[in-house]
């Protein structure tokens, strides 16, 4: 049996997180992890007076490979899928040998879905149908990615009355998210970081039993920690939902799938 493994870390080399690797590291043995450093890449970042979150990549795999040695910790990137970024992001991958690929949708029509303002004037069937839409576009245009993360991402700051991606209410959208998973081989990240509270299992546990009823198979876990306190949290939820719907849990080495329980 391998250990598990959370897959969506962010360190230094992340524009939004100063957590030192060790530090994460260390977090990560208490808790008998291993990690997936994921370090952001969105091109185009559209924060007026603010540079794109990138980082340079071979000083990204110069500094962490020595820790890497061990087996415990693999070497990835958090990738922000954009219709004007494809090339960018296909040529970027080819400047280190990246163990894995998360692919992720922050940006609608280049405004940042982490800020209220965004939500401004919008109707949220409307915004989330665009959201959905993009990221069934972005999976397909994306061959390269591994898994997408958090398909929920538009729920955690959005400003609506009631801000979940209910399956119930869009049910047609996530299927075709979900189809387009399938068909790329693309596996589904369960991100913890909502999964604190009964809503939030409620409203995702429907999406992984459509997963798998479609064909999905495969699941990462991640916390998205830019905090030392946030690696692995809720991750023992996490795989109670992985095992409820019959969805394997899985890593990623060397690009390749490693099944992270036999």
């Amino acid at each position: 049996m391998m250990m598990y493994f959370d897959s969506h870390i962010h360190t230094e080399f992340s524009a939004d997180s100063e957590m030192k690797a060790a530090e994460a590291l260390r977090e990560a043995e208490k808790q008998g992890l291993g990690l997936v450093f994921t370090e952001h890449l969105d091109y185009e970042y559209p924060a007026a007076g603010e540079e794109e979150f990138i980082f340079d990549p071979a000083a990204y795999w110069a500094t962490y490979e020595p820790l890497r040695a061990e087996g415990k910790l693999s070497l990835g990137v958090e990738m922000g899928m954009m219709a004007s970024a494809r090339e960018k992001n296909a040529a970027f991958l080819r400047r280190a040998p990246f163990d894995f690929v998360l692919g992720s949708i922050h940006f609608l029509d280049v405004k940042d879905l982490y800020y209220p303002e965004t939500f401004e004037g919008r109707e949220k069937r409307e915004m989330y149908y665009e959201y959905l839409t993009v990221m069934r576009d972005e999976i397909y245009a994306h061959p390269f990615i591994n898994a997408l993360a958090h398909i929920d991402y538009i729920a955690r700051n959005a400003t609506f009355d009631d801000p979940e991606l209910s399956y119930g209410d869009f049910t047609d959208d996530i299927d075709a998210v979900l189809r387009a998973l399938v068909e790329t081989d693309t596996v589904i990240e369960i991100n913890t970081r909502r999964l604190g509270t009964p809503r939030g299992i409620k409203d995702l546990a429907p999406i992984y039993r459509r997963y798998h009823e479609l064909g999905g198979r495969y699941v990462t876990i991640g916390s998205d920690a830019h905090v030392t306190a946030g690696v692995g949290r809720h991750y023992a939820r996490a795989h109670e939902l992985a095992h409820a719907f019959d969805l394997q849990v899985v890593t990623f080495r060397e690009r390749k799938m490693q099944l992270c329980e036999t």
